[in-house]
């Protein structure tokens, strides 16, 4: 389906439903999950380092790899395909955006209401009590102990503080999953950008937005294969999403 065609459906829906996932954040350079490590961490597998096993046996190691991380998020800034999609709420009725990601990058674009399917790295929380931990300073010095940083304690069990995110093996929140399926059950079109749809159960959405007769759209700079029911744009983000924008809204 070409551009203008999709700009067509855009200006007709009643309710979008907006699902992104890393190739969108990193167009702002921030490393995809499955990115090779680079510098103090090529030696680790990130998914070895993503589990609440892991992080029992080594919290410093785990800490500081998503301190890492999150450095990397508060140094980038939000793209134009985040702007984008904070600029289409004001030409639709309605605008929903799921995410994979664990940044913060929409809310900066100006997107309200984002629903974190995969948490947050801004969302800290206790690993036994599950208190949230307040903000943390953004700017501790990762260099001055390899990749180890102390984890933080909490304040009403002094158990560890650890990320906000969904580690492997553990279940989707399920407040923001039970939304990310309604959203993608109670739109009209469904575009899919930066994810590559092969991971579950976040790889559901599109399908339950298709089998409730929705126009599913994949927005992505590597090809793949979508049914013949779903439609594809290749490209990045950023170009199709303002491409998009002015061919819908002028």
């Amino acid at each position: 389906m070409p551009v203008n065609s999709v700009a067509e459906r855009l200006r007709q829906a009643n309710h979008v439903t907006v699902f992104t996932g890393a190739g969108v954040s990193a167009e702002s350079g921030i490393p995809t999950f499955r990115d090779a490590l680079t510098g103090l961490w090529e030696r680790f597998d990130p998914a070895q380092l993503a589990t609440a096993e892991a992080y029992r046996t080594d919290p410093s190691l785990c800490w500081g790899w998503y301190e890492w991380r999150r450095a990397k998020v508060l140094q980038a800034i939000p793209n134009a395909a985040h702007l984008a999609i904070a600029e289409l709420a004001n030409h639709v009725p309605k605008l929903t955006i799921v995410t994979q990601n664990v940044d913060d990058l929409h809310e900066r674009a100006g997107c309200e209401g984002v629903i974190h399917i995969h948490g947050s790295l801004h969302t800290p929380r206790c690993i036994d009590c599950a208190v949230a931990y307040g903000p943390i300073l953004p700017d501790q010095d990762l260099s001055h102990d390899g990749c180890r940083i102390e984890p933080l304690r909490c304040g009403a069990c002094n158990g560890l503080i650890r990320p906000g995110v969904v580690w492997f093996g553990e279940m989707l929140p399920e407040h923001a999953w039970s939304a990310g399926l309604a959203a993608a059950e109670g739109c009209d079109l469904f575009l899919s950008i930066g994810t590559s749809g092969m991971v579950f159960p976040a790889a559901e959405l599109p399908l339950r937005a298709l089998s409730k007769g929705s126009t599913v759209v994949h927005i992505n700079p590597s090809a793949f294969e979508v049914s013949a029911d779903e439609y594809f744009l290749q490209g990045p983000a950023t170009h199709i999403m303002q491409s998009l924008l002015t061919d819908a809204f002028g």
